[in-house]
């Protein structure tokens, strides 16, 4: 019932109430309007309430708001970028998450709560520690293997992004005697080698998954210095100073996989790529704005 209906219903009786003195017509008048406010207040919250869980998600809970300053919300834009990306390269599918260190806090960094990475958007972002901790006591799903990053970050003040992929072609990398190497003049920061950590050397608590501290601490420590390292039947973790170089070399990592696969398939030896060839591009905007056109383009 609206407020329209409420008032028509007034007239109607109005008509039928002639013997009523005015303060009691006043007092049903008034009646019959906080009976409509009513109606027409809980018709906003369902309506609000219907947005929002069409958008797939709940709002962010009261709290902690992330920092409004543009440094901030650029890296944020980046960040809903990046899995957006990713998905559309293949890199990432249902699974996989990408996470950046706040800019202003070493100690804290971003990353969307328990989502498709296609799907992320900028209210699905949390602050978390380097225990990886929520920052704001959220109670929404978060990822059971956060701690890949947070533990990177502890022991890796030079990173500001990492991306966990289980990114397909790298696989087979993983689980034979056939290291990863450079063929690819895209792929020249694979070049130094490219460490494989294998979890049940640290004991498995989640099958395969990085579902704790220790886990992380130790994937951590084989990653070393290096941008890249390879999870035994698993996927990869990637480093990088911004989130788009991060995002580049998780591209790169699964194209050089398949080409080094493919140069192997041919037969005989392989050429890969000598020290003096490893490069990788100072500007990164022309690659970051074609590959997010092309992700919206696919829909993404």
């Amino acid at each position: 019932m609206g407020l329209a209906s409420c008032w028509g219903k007034l007239g109607i009786a109005s008509r039928h109430m002639t013997g009523i003195g005015h303060t009691d017509l006043l007092r049903v008048a008034l009646r019959v309007l906080m009976l409509g406010l009513n109606l027409a207040l809980v018709a906003v919250v369902s309506s609000a309430l219907a947005r929002a869980a069409d958008e797939g998600g709940a709002a962010r809970p009261v709290g902690r708001e992330l920092p409004t300053d543009p440094q901030t919300q650029a890296l944020v834009a980046d960040l809903v970028a990046a899995g957006r990306i990713l998905a559309d390269q293949g890199v990432l599918d249902g699974f996989g998450h990408v996470s950046v260190r706040d800019p202003h806090r070493a100690g804290v960094y971003l990353m969307s709560r328990s989502r498709a990475p296609a799907l992320v958007k900028k209210e699905d972002i949390l602050e978390h520690d380097l225990d990886s901790n929520p920052l704001d006591g959220t109670s929404r799903d978060l990822f059971l293997e956060r701690f890949i990053h947070g533990q990177i970050y502890k022991a890796r003040p030079d990173v500001m992004a990492v991306i966990h992929s289980h990114s397909p072609t790298v696989i087979p990398f993983s689980v034979t005697q056939v290291p990863l190497k450079p063929v690819a003049i895209t792929a020249g920061f694979l070049y130094g080698g490219v460490p494989v950590f294998d979890v049940r050397d640290h004991g498995i608590d989640k099958a395969l998954l990085i579902s704790n501290n220790p886990l992380g601490a130790a994937l951590a420590k084989g990653l070393g210095e290096r941008p890249v390292v390879l999870i035994r039947g698993h996927g990869t973790a990637v480093v990088g100073p911004t989130v788009r170089r991060a995002v580049l070399r998780a591209i790169y990592t699964e194209v050089n996989a398949r080409l080094q696969q493919q140069a192997m398939a041919l037969g005989g030896p392989v050429t890969y790529l000598a020290a003096d060839e490893a490069w990788e591009p100072s500007s990164l905007e022309r690659q970051w704005e074609v590959l997010l056109r092309q992700a919206h383009q696919h829909g993404m």
